[in-house]
């Protein structure tokens, strides 16, 4: 099966992809295009799925990171090893590198200044979102030449406002920070909200003043046989799950 990555018209003429489960070989609850080394998957389909990957772009290398829900961002001037750097987003100037970042509810943002050749990729969970991923990010394309009013940055599919859950100590967190950010909660039962992590984060994102900001619209909880899910997989009380992988590259 071939791979069928997820495409932006706001990305065109740059090589970039959402990719979704289809055209793996992992299997069970992995089953699929499972590009997380740090799930419990095999280890060797793993490692096939992403030379999938870097095929798919015919990249001479696909790296990612060892992410942990910061604000922190890498510039990859040559890949790196099996140690991958704690961060959760890296920029780079330099083609055949591909940037890939993984998820399985938290939202992927791809983002590239043509005119610079610039390009640079987060993973953004409500932490990182409201921690400054995404404008760590343009700031760090800004040293590398990028300027942000020609940036544009893409959503990839992430978990959506009818299915994002939470509870009011998560929703008091971001009235703290802001009163406006009420505007991305709306009722759920009891004393639960939902909250809508691709608005918040393309509102963060046109704060910054990119170019163009969008999202693809693709909810990873409702569609599982696109995506993999990271709540899914606890309200089934499964052992694990797999990991999307969003990559560009110049």
């Amino acid at each position: 099966m071939t791979l069928s990555p997820i495409t932006a018209p706001e990305m065109r003429g740059i090589a970039h992809g959402f990719f979704t489960r289809k055209g793996g070989v992992s299997q069970g609850i992995y089953a699929g295009l499972n590009c997380g080394p740090g799930s419990g998957d095999d280890a060797g389909a793993v490692a096939e799925n992403r030379e999938r990957v870097t095929a798919h772009f015919g990249a001479a290398t696909l790296v990612s990171l060892h992410q942990i829900h910061s604000a922190d961002v890498v510039t990859v001037a040559a890949p790196w090893g099996s140690e991958r750097p704690r961060a959760d987003a890296m920029v780079t100037d330099r083609p055949g590198i591909a940037l890939g970042v993984l998820t399985a509810d938290c939202a992927p943002v791809l983002f590239a200044d043509r005119e610079a050749g610039v390009i640079g990729a987060a993973h953004a969970g409500w932490k990182g979102a409201i921690g400054g991923v995404a404008e760590a990010t343009l700031e760090a394309m800004e040293r590398l030449g990028a300027q942000r009013q020609r940036v544009v940055a893409v959503i990839g599919p992430t978990i959506s406002l009818r299915a994002y859950e939470v509870g009011p100590e998560f929703v008091e967190r971001f009235i703290d920070e802001d009163p406006d950010h009420a505007r991305f909660f709306a009722g759920g039962a009891g004393d639960r909200a939902m909250f809508d992590l691709p608005g918040f984060l393309l509102a963060r994102l046109r704060e910054a003043g990119v170019a163009d900001a969008a999202w693809t619209g693709h909810c990873t909880y409702s569609d599982e046989a696109s995506f993999y899910s990271y709540r899914r997989a606890i309200h089934r009380d499964e052992p694990d799950y797999g990991r999307l992988v969003a990559a560009i590259m110049l």
